[in-house]
């Protein structure tokens, strides 16, 4: 039996909140740890709890006060880098994709989503670090090709084919030495390669590496996409 995916809901709407909590309480792939109704309440919870209980995924409303998603967002990126991100709102706008993308979050949800559809991205999200639907990465592709609103994301042929085998490999979910073991390297040079790219392509984790191979076209699985 597989571990369930530990997540945590964030919603200043109480209603939907519980409704949330209590809908994907139903699938027993998913452990619901945490739930909080503003940004600073849940990063207290996270400070005061265990790495046995500490969620993987995180969804988040953007429309919440004092702090709103953005911010709180940025706040989770400083302190827990590689923890998965999702927006899940009914204020979706294709302004907001570039800068949350920038950010580092991993998927876009609109409330008015099905159970179904939701434990898809969600599912997504935990394995490979991103869902997008097609119109997302035509979005993705947009934001990354326009050089105006790129400051700090490199071009691709800064990077070396062995980078690049890297990337590919990175985002197949092999972990460094599985890598190494591939490429006939030591594990260390495997981590060397890893901290050089995110350096070059200015991506602060692998979820920012995957996305940043999805929009420069490095990396593009099917399974990445899909219709929510």
């Amino acid at each position: 039996m597989s571990i369930p995916i530990k997540i945590a809901l964030i919603d200043d709407e109480s209603l939907f909140l519980e409704g949330l909590t209590a809908l994907l309480s139903n699938l027993k792939e998913i452990s619901v740890v945490l739930t909080a109704e503003d940004g600073s309440e849940f990063l207290m919870q996270l400070s005061n709890t265990s790495a046995e209980n500490f969620p993987e995924v995180v969804l988040v409303d953007i429309q919440m006060k004092p702090i709103n998603g953005f911010e709180l967002v940025e706040k989770l990126k400083e302190e827990y880098p590689d923890l998965k991100i999702i927006i899940l709102s009914s204020h979706y706008k294709n302004t907001m994709f570039g800068h949350m993308i920038k950010m580092g979050v991993s998927a876009f949800i609109p409330k008015h989503s099905s159970r179904e559809e939701l434990f898809r991205v969600i599912d997504s999200v935990y394995k490979t670090g991103v869902f997008f639907t097609p119109k997302d990465h035509q979005m993705l592709v947009d934001y990354v090709r326009n050089k105006s609103k790129k400051p700090g994301l490199g071009p691709v042929d800064s990077l070396s084919d062995r980078e690049i085998e890297v990337i590919k490999l990175i985002c197949s979910e092999f972990t460094n030495q599985e890598i190494a073991d591939k490429l006939f390297i030591s594990k260390r040079t495997v981590e060397s390669h890893r901290q050089r790219i995110l350096e070059k392509i200015g991506a602060k984790n692998t979820v920012g590496l995957v996305v940043y191979a999805i929009a420069n076209e490095i990396y593009i699985p099917a399974q990445h996409f899909g219709s929510v």
